[in-house]
């Protein structure tokens, strides 16, 4: 335990984290490690590995992205601000060299290998692209012959034309819709709502017509005909588990599904642990959500209120996108469930995502002073 009088960094940060948040953290890291035993022996089985290769795996990921969430929650807001420009930057750069020299899988390049190591461009560009999009309205709000609202808006195209071009259209909406929570918190009059709204059918309308892959799957989702597999086995996951599971290592439904370890873990704990387990995940994830834009609305910095609520606004609208594909209440996006879906660039990612959160969010020195807290005036002698 830190004492109140230690002013080294460590001390420092203690006392000015947010402790909700990272308990929260540490738990989605601690479930994904549990689930991962559960859900992954069958598919490493099924196609010849070691039965926790994808197990171990993600305790090797889990590792660093603790790390790395817990480095950037150390950082200030400057320094957040220079982060997210040099990830952008390279991301961008990340994103145009993926369409040609990117792994195919599926008919869409989203993967590029690097030294031996596969990094998924995108996962890095969404946090990135969040806190660069938050200094743009604060700086416009600040001073209004900025057009910080021009460059978002030219920065969203140049992200959305990279996203279509691999494609990936569940990025593509994710992205979409956590702009438009920023830009609403911006300020933004409602004729631009209306315009952006109508712009996100026209879009949905437009994939639909384009891209084979989109018309098929919700064509699949509507009229429940043609390749359902997976989704209908998440769901059939889900149903034998009833509200207390079959019990760890129990599940037989699981051993089928092919992505049980990645995009249908949220199945599998329902299946071996129970509606109840699938609730507390969810809450889990509402409080989250529900505590940091709670946070952004009582901060007094514009960017650290468009920071702190787009990064989890993208990291709710994800969960909440997985979970709706396992229930079957969307059509499927193959979109990972934030910390406890299998996947090294989606854990590293979302831990910085995070971790900059849990730094935007930690109690500023003059906030300390206020509630008594200052070191100096707790160690001053009476006279």
């Amino acid at each position: 335990m830190q004492s109140r009088l230690d002013k080294s960094p460590v001390a420092t940060w203690w006392w000015t984290i947010d402790r909700w948040f990272l308990a929260a953290f540490l738990s989605l890291m601690g479930l994904g490690i549990v689930l991962s035993f559960a859900a992954s022996p069958a598919v490493a089985q099924r196609i010849g590995l070691d039965s926790f290769h994808f197990a171990t795996r993600q305790i090797i990921f889990t590792i660093p992205a603790l790390g790395v969430m817990l480095a950037v929650s150390f950082l200030e807001s400057r320094q957040i601000r220079r982060m997210a420009l040099a990830m952008l930057c390279i991301t961008l750069v990340l994103m145009v060299a993926v369409l040609y020299i990117g792994v195919e899988v599926k008919g869409a390049r989203r993967w590029v290998s690097l030294a031996g190591v596969s990094l998924q461009p995108s996962e890095f560009l969404k946090p990135a692209f969040v806190v660069i999009c938050a200094w743009l309205f604060a700086e416009h709000k600040r001073q209004p012959d900025i057009p910080g609202n021009l460059f978002a808006m030219l920065l969203l195209a140049l992200v959305i034309s990279l996203l279509v071009a691999q494609p990936d259209f569940g990025q593509t909406m994710l992205v979409l819709g956590t702009w438009g929570v920023m830009f609403f918190m911006a300020g933004l009059p409602w004729l631009w709502i209306i315009a952006l709204g109508a712009a996100g059918v026209g879009g949905v309308f437009a994939a639909y017509t384009v891209f084979p892959h989109v018309a098929g799957r919700i064509d699949r989702f509507m009229t429940g005909e043609g390749d359902t597999f997976q989704v209908d086995m998440g769901r059939d996951a889900l149903i034998n588990g009833g509200w207390f599971g079959v019990g760890p290592g129990e599940g037989t439904v699981k051993r089928v599904i092919p992505d049980s370890h990645a995009d249908f873990v949220y199945s599998v704990a329902g299946e071996e642990f129970g509606l109840i387990m699938c609730f507390f995940i969810m809450t889990i994830f509402a409080f989250i959500v529900l505590r940091g834009l709670g946070t952004a609305l009582k901060e007094q910095d514009d960017f650290t209120r468009y920071a702190v609520g787009g990064l989890v606004t993208v990291f709710g609208l994800q969960s909440v996108i997985n979970m709706a594909v396992n229930l079957q209440l969307m059509p499927a996006k193959g979109m990972t469930l934030p910390f406890i879906s299998y996947g090294g660039s989606s854990q590293i990612a979302i831990a910085i995502s995070m971790g900059m959160v849990l730094a935007l969010t930690r109690k500023r020195p003059e906030k300390r002073k206020q509630l008594g807290f200052a070191p100096s005036q707790r160690a001053m002698p009476a006279e």
